[in-house]
């Protein structure tokens, strides 16, 4: 009762899985991965209304919270102490099918194709990022790390209307070329150019508003630290899976504001499925290849060689 059974059309590839993988964030082993996912409602379990048998669907990820904590009734079940996820914490989609809560599901816009719709999760992350930081349209924002997370962050806060640059490094000029195309105003290669060197000259010697760690490297945290203007904002959303040397001192000595954004809440897939809807957000040419489940080893080095953007497994494949 209050579940539904998706037949699951695909499901990328993400760093979490990879972390997972690398023993490098928990999980309940022995689970079945995958939790970034789209499909078709194949039952629904009674009392379950949010869906049909046939609908194109995606899921959130809390398979289980408690309902009662701080968190949970203050909106933010992404926090609570008992909170289970699919592909981690319960199975997941890395499957034919997958189990979800039923309120968890969301049909996808009418004109987005299913695999596309794979990306609604990884962009729900970004959009909770964007939240958490309150963006203005006169903004010049910073984004550290064309990847996928980096990608959708551009999106979503071009779309806030603030000004973005985003930086990679020589491995990444496909990706930076992507970023371009995707509406970042600047681009920089750190390798060549000194990025902060770069933004401040774009600020009148400022420097950036705000700046959004995407690709969780070391080196990247420290350029967006050196980025950022006095008074300005910083926003860790990339995961390193492990400790990092970070100049705290900078935090103090800049008056920083500094966030953090943990997967995603409620309202940022609400906001997701509309920027997929109204064409904001392009989710659909991130998408790099499609392996079969079988395969499921070459998907992963493919993500961690950077070959392409998102990587998704196709379980009937």
């Amino acid at each position: 009762s209050g579940q539904v059974v998706i037949e699951v059309a695909a499901c990328g590839v993400c760093g979490t899985d990879i972390h997972i993988h690398d023993d490098e964030y928990p999980t309940v082993p022995p689970v079945i991965m995958g939790h970034e996912l789209s499909g078709v409602v194949a039952e629904i379990g009674a009392g379950a209304t949010r869906c049909q048998v046939g609908d194109r669907v995606t899921s959130e990820t809390y398979f289980h919270v408690c309902g009662v904590c701080e968190h949970c009734r203050d909106g933010f079940p992404n926090l609570c102490a008992e909170r289970k996820s699919i592909g981690s914490g319960v199975h997941g989609a890395f499957a034919r099918y997958v189990l979800v809560p039923e309120q968890n599901v969301h049909v996808l816009p009418e004109d987005l194709s299913i695999e596309a719709g794979a990306l609604t999760e990884p962009l729900a992350c970004c959009v909770h990022a964007v939240e958490m930081t309150k963006v203005e349209p006169s903004d010049i924002a910073v984004i550290s790390g064309p990847g996928a997370i980096g990608l959708l962050t551009t999106q979503v806060v071009k779309a806030a209307g603030a000004t973005v640059v985003v930086l990679g490094t020589s491995t990444d000029e496909l990706r930076l070329d992507k970023a371009r195309e995707l509406g970042a105003d600047r681009v920089v290669n750190v390798d060549v150019a000194d990025a902060a060197a770069l933004v401040r000259d774009l600020t009148g010697g400022y420097g950036a508003d705000i700046v959004f760690e995407t690709s969780g490297f070391g080196a990247s945290a420290a350029t967006c630290l050196e980025a950022v203007r006095r008074r300005g904002r910083y926003a860790q959303v990339g995961l390193f899976g492990r400790p990092i040397e970070w100049d705290l001192e900078q935090v103090c000595y800049k008056e920083l504001a500094v966030s953090g954004s943990n997967a995603t809440i409620p309202s940022a897939w609400r906001k997701a499925l509309a920027l997929m809807a109204s064409g904001k957000v392009d989710t659909g040419s991130l998408i790099s290849g499609a392996y079969a489940l079988q395969d499921w080893k070459g998907a992963f080095e493919a993500f961690a060689a950077r070959s392409g953007l998102k990587t998704l497994i196709d379980p009937a494949g």
